[in-house]
């Protein structure tokens, strides 16, 4: 995963984190300084820039019109692409890039959109639908990992429900003729945007399990160390979303009951700084 590290430094990070101060001096429960910019992409129907640390993130929403699926004609779709360039970490050079991008695509479309059955979906699919069983939004996410150093998933669902807040999807009238077999003629606004509703998109709290102990937000030196890692979305009423876990190591089923509660309170303080840096940013958007 990265730089072998010499006894001395695991050690050191072990027992660091078993006395609640790690090796950048925050807590086990602590975020690194978040920063959120909006509206990166001009050609985007919203993006975002999110950076945790080191890590950042560009997550862009493009909108077009598509056919809503025969076995959901009343839902729009989404799809959630993850690219990680090459110059973020030289893993991500051939192979190992492609890999970690499927690996972070298929988390965040379970942990975004919910499973299969479309049970906890986050994102209101429902409201992408402009005419039932023909028209529709299709929302293609892309997020891009620029820099890495350590927790992808969590700042790539972060700067996704900041893209998302960014969002407008322009309004559609659409004229219907009589025979209602016929497409409906549709007419989409260059001056009218409906703001997306993003009050239900999680974000998603990892936590990773070094020694005994869990932290959040873990470096990549972190991870290097961890035996699990679980990440847990949440919403902002604490509903969890979805959940998935990486690491060989069993998680006794008491663990995980306590690392759900865990998450679920993180969630919220990392929730209202999200929102606070969402503020802040759309203030300087209209400046």
């Amino acid at each position: 995963m990265m730089m072998g590290l010499s006894e001395g430094e695991k050690h050191f990070i072990h027992g660091g984190i078993a006395q609640d101060i790690r090796t950048d001096g925050r807590r086990r429960l602590q975020f690194r300084a978040l920063s959120v910019q909006t509206g990166v992409i001009p050609q985007a129907n919203g993006s975002a820039r999110v950076r945790l640390g080191v890590t950042e993130i560009i997550a862009s929403v493009k909108a077009e019109l598509g056919k809503p699926s025969i076995l959901h004609p009343d839902k729009g779709k989404v799809s959630i692409f993850v690219d990680c360039s090459p110059t973020a970490e030289p893993m991500f050079e051939g192979r190992g890039s492609e890999e970690l991008s499927a690996e972070l695509s298929a988390a965040l479309q379970r942990c975004l959109l919910g499973g299969k059955s479309g049970a906890g979906a986050a994102i209101d699919l429902s409201s992408l639908i402009v005419v039932e069983g023909k028209v529709c939004w299709d929302l293609y996410i892309d997020g891009l990992v620029v820099s890495s150093d350590g927790n992808l998933l969590d700042a790539l669902a972060a700067a996704i429900k900041v893209a998302l807040s960014d969002t407008g999807i322009p309004k559609v009238n659409v004229s219907v003729s009589a025979a209602s077999e016929e497409e409906p003629e549709v007419n989409v606004s260059d001056e009218e945007f409906l703001q997306f509703d993003t009050s239900g998109v999680p974000v998603i709290i990892t936590l990773t399990k070094v020694g005994r102990h869990y932290i959040v937000d873990a470096t990549s030196e972190e991870e290097s160390q961890t035996s699990s890692a679980v990440s847990v979305s949440v919403n902002r009423h604490g509903q969890i979303c979805g959940l998935s876990k990486r690491g060989g190591a069993g998680l006794d089923p008491s663990v995980i009951l306590d690392m759900l509660s865990v998450a679920k309170h993180v969630s919220q303080q990392f929730i209202s700084l999200l929102d606070s840096e969402i503020a802040a940013a759309e203030a300087e958007v209209e400046e």
